[in-house]
């Protein structure tokens, strides 16, 4: 783990995040943004068992680098193993300057395409195995990873993020759940 740059990131909800030198506020999340936001933790921490941790709406840094400037991204869901962890889990995991292994972004109706698209980018070039892409609207779910294409599936059917860890959508998207 690195140490934290001061990046004056204003502590407000919804969070803010910095990404191409510009500081973006989230948009405010919607009942439905909330419901798979909860479900997709589940799922994940269920998933993780003890391989990891998961959280929402954890903050995540990434030290600049290769004359990228540094930025700090606050996923819907975020997985980070304690394999990648440092020495002292709990201090590392607070305040991590890893990205995490999963990032789930859920796309909300003011969300744009092209902020969800830089920070997809974002993670991946700073080490984030998968970001799970969850589009509400469209009923979808896209799977990004580095140096492999996109997957994606929508309505309904099962994908496979990784390992044993796969996303039942008719059960994701249900109006039950």
């Amino acid at each position: 783990m690195q140490t934290i740059p001061d990046l004056a990131i204003p502590e407000v909800k919804p969070a803010f995040e910095l990404y191409r030198g510009t500081l973006r506020q989230k948009v405010s999340p919607r009942w439905t943004h909330a419901r798979l936001q909860f479900a997709l933790a589940t799922i994940l921490d269920a998933w993780a068992g003890d391989r990891g941790r998961v959280g929402t709406e954890w903050r995540f840094y990434f030290i600049e680098r290769a004359g990228a400037p540094s930025s700090s991204l606050v996923p819907d869901v975020a997985y980070l193993s304690y394999e990648r962890l440092a020495k002292h889990p709990q201090e590392a995991a607070e305040r991590p300057t890893i990205a995490p292994d999963i990032a789930v972004e859920i796309v909300s109706p003011d969300d744009r395409t092209v902020d969800v698209a830089e920070k997809v980018e974002l993670y991946l070039a700073y080490g984030t195995a998968y970001v799970i892409v969850v589009d509400p609207q469209a009923v979808s779910v896209a799977i990004h990873e580095p140096n492999r294409e996109v997957r994606v599936i929508s309505q309904s059917g099962s994908i496979a993020v990784a390992d044993d860890f796969h996303l039942d959508l008719k059960a994701l998207f249900s109006p039950d759940r």
